[in-house]
């Protein structure tokens, strides 16, 4: 089976032939842990990201067309996971730092900011469920209006559209109970 090329262990592992995808990784395991080690700069999060995708190769060898090199397409592969990792942690970071920042400020707010998250709460409640939706992608986790267009599967457009339809019925719910000066 040595003989194979990169392509055919590709088809063959994509097809369920195990001692295909085995050679796979084992010629190929220290480039998709250098390349990890190049882009997150951590040994351990190379470590990381290799595992993550050895665990995902097989389903993802099934896009594997053999339209360019194996190893380029590896190579896309390993650097798309690797960033969307980075993404996920930053998420993560920001997540945990908003959890922080929430639980000091609830002990440090006074009662009237406290009864602004609340109200906040209760109104973002009041939303349908695609405005909220888009509020938890673009306003929580950070999502771009592309990005979150692309969760959905409706257009830029539209996530640009509902995230104003947002602001503009927390500003119509404030005015009405006299929580903004608009």
């Amino acid at each position: 089976m040595n003989e194979d090329t990169d392509s055919s262990l590709a088809q063959k592992a994509a097809a369920g032939d195990r001692d295909a995808f085995a050679l796979l990784l084992e010629r190929h395991y220290d480039r998709i842990y250098r390349i990890g080690v190049r882009i997150t700069g951590h040994a351990d999060d190379a470590a990381d990201l290799a595992q993550e995708i050895c665990v995902s190769l097989p389903v993802r060898l099934r896009s594997y067309r053999g339209q360019s090199r194996f190893t380029t397409w590896l190579y896309r592969v390993v650097v798309n996971a690797a960033h969307d990792s980075r993404r996920r942690q930053a998420v993560r970071q920001r997540s945990e730092r908003i959890h922080i920042e929430d639980s000091t400020s609830t002990h440090a707010h006074s009662c009237t900011d406290m009864s602004q998250s609340v109200w906040l709460r209760q109104v973002l409640d009041q939303l349908s469920d695609d405005l909220r939706t888009i509020v938890f992608l673009v306003f929580e986790e950070g999502l771009r209006h592309a990005e979150a267009g692309k969760v959905l599967g409706v257009s830029e457009t539209t996530v640009s559209w509902r995230i104003h339809k947002v602001r503009k019925q927390l500003r119509a719910y404030a005015a009405e109970e006299g929580q903004c000066d608009e």
